[in-house]
């Protein structure tokens, strides 16, 4: 049976995908203009989509609150059941170096849970999404684990170590737990320190592709609180999520 909730969640899915399709189309006519470059060229693209999914989400759904990496946290969310968590532009470094690892989030938290959620991967003309969720393929035998490309977290490689992981280096958080989605690799641990706004659509995401998604002591990823820091985050295919558990667990002794 559709309940009422359900026409809603997916209106709410609809409105993720259209709103980082449309924040990484912007991003990317500047990015490929040549007007801009380097530092520059970030901070106009962080300032450009920001603009532009503030905008539309108070047109959209002016109840709810909203939480941006790039605007100061507004304690009126603390108030609301469901709160829209936005990173416009994941990755500012990769972007602004013309790469095609970064991504577009766009959340909601329904309190406290990330339910909705939609990644866009402009640079692959991607965009993953709640709404039509992707199915798990095939894993090697050895897994591959997603880490930072220019700072690899000391529990990750040690993790890896002691599961037999191969490291990938890849740009934005995005980017990375987005390529387990769609099967690029099997893990993605993170540690050294990050926010909601990292965590929140590619959380949404990757549960409604089955994959196993908590912080990296196995506890849930809340959203929505008073301190938007949330360090850690661990997405991964279900099979290996006791292992890579037991295994972050015993480095952090």
């Amino acid at each position: 049976m559709i309940t009422a909730t359900d026409l809603d969640l997916e209106a709410d899915a609809e409105l993720a995908e259209k709103l980082a399709r449309t924040a990484g189309e912007l991003l990317t006519v500047l990015q490929r203009s040549g007007l801009l470059e380097g530092r520059a060229l970030g901070a106009a693209g962080d300032a450009i989509a920001h603009a532009f999914l503030l905008r539309a989400l108070a047109e959209a759904r002016p109840a709810d609150g909203l939480l941006s990496e790039e605007a100061p946290a507004d304690p009126a969310r603390l108030s609301c059941a469901r709160a829209w968590i936005i990173d416009p532009l994941d990755g500012t470094r990769e972007y602004s170096e013309g790469r095609t690892d970064w991504a577009v989030h766009v959340g909601l938290a329904i309190d406290g849970e990330a339910v909705v959620g939609a990644v866009a991967l402009p640079g692959l003309d991607l965009v993953l999404c709640t709404r039509a969720p992707s199915p798990a393929c095939e894993a090697p035998a050895r897994p591959r684990m997603l880490v930072s490309r220019t700072r690899p977290g000391a529990d990750s490689v040690a993790v890896a170590e002691a599961i037999g992981a191969d490291l990938v280096p890849m740009g934005s958080a995005g980017a990375k737990a987005m390529a387990v989605v769609r099967g690029e690799a099997e893990i993605y641990l993170h540690s050294g320190g990050q926010y909601e706004w990292d965590s929140c659509a590619p959380a949404a995401v990757a549960r409604a592709c089955g994959l196993h998604v908590s912080r990296a002591d196995g506890s849930p990823l809340r959203y929505n609180r008073p301190d938007p820091y949330l360090p850690d985050l661990l997405i991964c295919r279900p099979e290996w999520a006791d292992r890579i558990l037991a295994a972050t667990s015993a480095a952090r002794r």
